[in-house]
């Protein structure tokens, strides 16, 4: 299962970040890698979450908790 969704990461990655952008050197792909990684986690709606982003869905749960 971790496999899988590693696997599922790094594609996204590849084609949400990397075949997007060209980078001047590697201190600038450090930064854009840092902000995707925030976004990924954050903000990026999931179709898992009922298509809310994490940050909507803990929200949610918490309210109705």
């Amino acid at each position: 299962m971790l496999k899988n969704i590693t696997k599922n990461f790094f594609g996204l990655l590849k084609s949400e970040l990397l075949y997007l952008q060209n980078f001047d050197d590697i201190n600038h792909f450090k930064r854009e890698l840092i902000d995707y990684i925030e976004w990924y986690n954050q903000y990026r709606i999931k179709s898992k979450l009922k298509g809310l982003s994490p940050i909507e869905y803990r929200t949610q749960s918490l309210l109705l908790a």
